[in-house]
Parts: C-alpha cells; structure tokens; sequence
C-alpha cells in the first residue's frame, strides 16, 4: 500500500482518491454524527506542538465527571463491587497475561488447571454439572444458551421473559435475524414475575433474580417449558446465588450469565466474562472448550482440553455454536474471586447486598412521590418510579456526586437502583436526601 502522510491540500485530494472517496466528510461518514467533532469544536490554535495540544485535551478531558468519582448506585448486568487484591497480584502473572489457547497441554498445565477449577466453581454455583471454560460476557452466553436449546429440541421458538435485561434481549434479536429463531417476549404480571404463554417452543428464557431485581419463580418457568417441550435457559445472578437455591436445583437445563461481578472492575464496559454451564445430555453441544482432568503416562494429575473449540469443524452443517475461543484472563479472575471468597464469604456478599438493597429501597420510597414500579419480592436491585424523568434525575445526582442508577427503557420515570457490599449507610443515606433534593 502507498504510504501517504498528508501535509497540503493535494495531498489530502491524493489520499481521497487514493481510497476512492470524494471528500473528508465521505471519510469520516462512519463516525456517528452525535459524537463528531464539527468545525471549531474545538479551538486549537494552528500549528500547535503535539505536547501542547495532548496538554489542551486534558484539560478538557478534566471537564468530565468519570465513574471513580461517584457513588455508584447503577447496575442492571454490571455492578461496582470490591475486588480482592489476591486476583490482580496472581491473574497478572506473566504466565496468565500473556498466555493465549492452551492448545499445547504440556507447556500450559498451569492455565488449564486454573480453567479446570473455574468449571468445577462455575457449575457448582450454577447447580448443574458441567460449565465451559467461559465464553464472551452474559449477553451471548445467553444467545449460546438458546442455540443449545433450539439445537437440541428442533424448534425455533424462543420465549423471553420480558424482564430479561434488554440488552441481553437486543443481542438475542440480533443474532437470531441469522438464525431463523422466532424471538417472542412474555410480559410480566404486576408484581414483575413473568406470565408464560402457552404453546410449543424450543427454549424458555429466565433472569434469576430478573432486571427489575424481582425473585422469579424458576419452578413455574420449568413447568412452562415442559408444557412447551422446551429447554430452560436460566440467566443468573452469580452473587445471587450465595442466597438463593441454584438454578439447576429448581430445573434449569442451561444456566448462563456474566462474571464480572467476581474480580473484574465496571471499566467502561468490559472486558467481561460470560459463565456457561449446563446438564451433562448436553455436553456435545456445549459452546466453546471444556477443559478435563485426566493422568498422565506416569499417573501424575494432569490437564487437558477434552471438548475442543470450532464446533463447526467436527459437526459441520449440524453445529449449534461457532465460538472459537473464550475470556481465559478474566475467567482465571473470576476463578480466583470466586476461590478466595468460598461458600461463606459469598453468603456474607449476598447477605450485605440484600440488606444495603433492602435500606435504600425503604429510604427512597419514603421520598414524596417515589413509588415501586413493581411489587414483587427482591434481593440486591430494584425499580422505582420517580416523579420527575429519570434522565434527569440521573443528571442532577451526578451533580451531586452520585451515578444514581440506569433509566427503564419503557418508562420515562422508571429508574433501576443496584446496591453492593461497598455501598455504606452514609452514603446511602446522603443518596436518599439528594434524590429528595433534585425531585421538589
């Protein structure tokens, strides 16, 4: 390729045509509009050294509240909770950060053990036998779940709970315009638990504890899908699960959802991590590596990868998956949270978040004009309905200091508050006075 490094007006019409666009609008027509700079945005001054303008932009990028600086009260798949320094002094290692697909087991036993226990913490936190070796995040992981499922019954009908997060949702739709799923949406009863349709289907989906922080009822779901003759796809809440039976106690076939939660920080989005487990009939379609313990010629214990990624290769036209990879890094993360909090300490997370949930809950609803979205029971996230937009309310906390929580899509005044162990009494207290504040 010719190299162009623009510096006059002929070179910038050669480097256009050279790339077979018209003008420099052509080449920035990628770039949504919203988030383009215009002429004079920003008003530098011609000529500037590269130390004086990196100098310029940051101090406009101080103009700029970030998450760090406020009390965060929003969740809705992501949430601020500690993470041990145990997981980035050992997941940071050298062999962890810079290791890739441990195709080779004999040079790469310390990572396949580290996947292997992983597995082993993932399935029994999830109740069903088998876990995978992680996939992307939650999202699709659950679009994994349903592909399984649909694979395994041959019918194409996918039934949602309309609580289930919506960008989950979004991500399900999208990936079923390629597939041919019938993508349909339960709606919810006033209580926010999901009301099943009838029907045959081929996957039945549940978020446990749902998105608007509602306890659903796994046993009434599994009944639905086998009235459906359908898999139950169970979207968990990992820390959840510290307090509440396992999915696949109450019937689930596959149980997904997403580990961030355990050793890895918001940071704007990701990376994260996607938790894929499910019951051993289903082994041969499980996405992604599934990573076994065996011995060695000497009988030592060892490690290898006993299910393969690229599906695709082996089944072919038959394949129900094609991820060819996972998160290792941030798998080893979760494994090593999961590990240093242990059963009790888990329990102690829940048990922290349900109380902090349950004294913010109380402390908001007794602001004027505050009311409950929905009535149904809930653990460490909850809905509320605020008399002014929740937009605005968001940013007139953030003003104040605080990441007041995630605005409900089909509510204008609907706002998803998220409550974790870091979240102390003070500032809970402080949040409720302000939202008071910014409503009068």
């Amino acid at each position: 390729m010719a190299d162009f490094t623009p510096h006059t007006a002929a070179d910038v019409e050669a480097m256009l045509a050279f790339c077979g666009l018209g003008s420099l609008d052509d080449l920035w027509a990628a770039i949504p509009g919203a988030i383009r700079l215009a002429a004079g945005d920003v008003a530098l001054a011609p000529g500037l050294s590269e130390p004086d303008t990196l100098a310029e932009l940051e101090r406009l990028a101080a103009a700029n509240r970030v998450g760090a600086e406020l009390v965060c009260f929003a969740g809705g798949g992501a949430y601020d909770h500690d993470v041990a320094s145990v997981v980035r002094r050992v997941a940071f290692r050298a062999e962890y950060v810079t290791a890739y697909t441990p195709y080779q087991a004999e040079v790469a036993q310390g990572v396949l053990q580290a996947l292997f226990e992983y597995q082993t913490m993932v399935a029994r936190l999830s109740g069903v036998p088998v876990a995978n070796a992680s996939l992307y995040d939650g999202a699709t992981a659950t679009v994994e779940g349903v592909n399984l499922a649909v694979a395994a019954t041959g019918n194409q009908r996918v039934v949602l709970s309309a609580a289930v997060n919506p960008r989950t949702v979004q991500v399900v739709r999208t990936l079923a315009a390629g597939t041919g799923h019938a993508v349909e949406i339960a709606p919810l009863d006033p209580s926010g638990s999901t009301q099943w349709p009838s029907g045959p289907a081929g996957a039945v989906v549940v978020q446990y504890p749902n998105y608007l922080g509602v306890i659903e009822d796994v046993a009434a779901a599994r009944a639905a899908a086998d009235e459906a003759g359908a898999l139950l796809v169970v979207v968990m809440d990992p820390v959840a699960m510290g307090l509440l039976r396992a999915p696949g106690e109450l019937g689930a076939d596959v149980v997904v959802g997403d580990g961030q939660v355990f050793g890895t920080p918001l940071s704007f989005g990701g990376p994260y991590v996607g938790l894929f487990a499910c019951r051993l009939e289903h082994v041969r379609r499980l996405p992604g590596r599934l990573v076994g313990e065996t011995v060695d010629v000497n009988g030592t214990t060892s490690y290898v990868t006993t299910l393969r990624t690229r599906e695709q290769d082996i089944r072919r036209e038959k394949a129900s998956s094609n991820v060819c990879t996972n998160q290792t890094l941030i798998a080893v993360c979760c494994a090593i949270q999961m590990a240093w909090l242990g059963p009790a300490g888990l329990r102690e997370l829940a048990l922290r978040c349900a109380r902090g949930t349950r004294y913010t809950r109380e402390s908001l609803l007794a602001v004027e004009g505050v009311e409950p979205v929905v009535s149904g029971p809930v653990l460490r996230e909850f809905a509320i309905r605020t008399p002014i937009p929740a937009p605005t309310l968001i940013d007139r906390l953030a003003e104040e200091g605080f990441l007041a929580g995630i605005a409900l899509d089909d509510d204008p005044r609907g706002l998803l508050v998220a409550v974790t162990e870091r979240r102390t009494r003070d500032e809970i207290d402080r949040f409720a006075a302000a939202v008071g504040k910014a409503t009068r």
